[in-house]
């Protein structure tokens, strides 16, 4: 369980393909800090950590991970949002995370303002009951705020401190993004699923 509040970034240095998986080694300010077998959302994506050598970490998704998600994109030198797990005696200063990615989405618009972006994803319209104006939405593991949602498109303004502090300044018109849903829209569908 995450908050979606980036707590680095760090920096894909290799890529190894074995059969339908792919590890990747990360480096990041808090890599030698982690403990193997622990859970780290990787560009919003929940990772297990394998191993740990001079100041990097190894992550492994599976095929069914790299369809779904867009690290079968990534490349050497990307700078990815890295958050480990909720403390449960702590603020949730974000949303409820649970790095598993519903959808990707596709950047439509960059918009620099004195100040601030904003972006504008599309997604596919299958979700869009579960997005709502000001709601919570995790964009590559980032907590952030929508507005002008549509039944297939929302925007997102970033503060400066977000902008440089997670991976969301590399993103670009066509960039590929990890999109998870509020988890309580996904409960009040369920329930009202079963409930008619």
């Amino acid at each position: 369980m995450f908050t979606g509040i980036i707590e680095s970034t760090g920096k894909v240095i290799s890529i190894e393909k074995q059969g339908t998986n792919t590890s990747f080694w990360i480096a990041s300010p808090i890599s030698s800090e982690l403990k193997i077998d622990q859970s780290l959302s990787h560009e919003g994506v929940c990772l297990t950590v394998e191993a740990i050598e001079n100041g990097q970490h190894k992550v492994t998704a599976i095929e069914e991970t790299l369809r779904k998600t867009n690290l079968s994109g990534w490349i050497v030198g990307n700078s990815v949002n890295l958050e480990r797990c909720l403390v449960m005696n702590g603020r949730l200063d974000g949303h409820i995370v649970q790095g598993h990615v519903d959808a990707t989405g596709t950047c439509t618009q960059l918009t620099t303002l004195e100040g601030s972006w904003e972006y504008r994803f599309s997604f596919p319209e299958s979700f869009k009951h579960l997005m709502i104006d000001k709601g919570s939405i995790a964009v590559n593991g980032t907590s952030l705020t929508c507005f002008d949602v549509t039944d297939n498109a929302f925007s997102v303004a970033i503060i400066p401190y977000t902008f440089e502090h997670t991976s969301i300044h590399q993103l670009q018109i066509g960039s590929i993004v990890n999109l998870e849903f509020d988890i309580l829209g996904k409960y009040v569908q369920r329930w009202l699923q079963v409930k008619n």
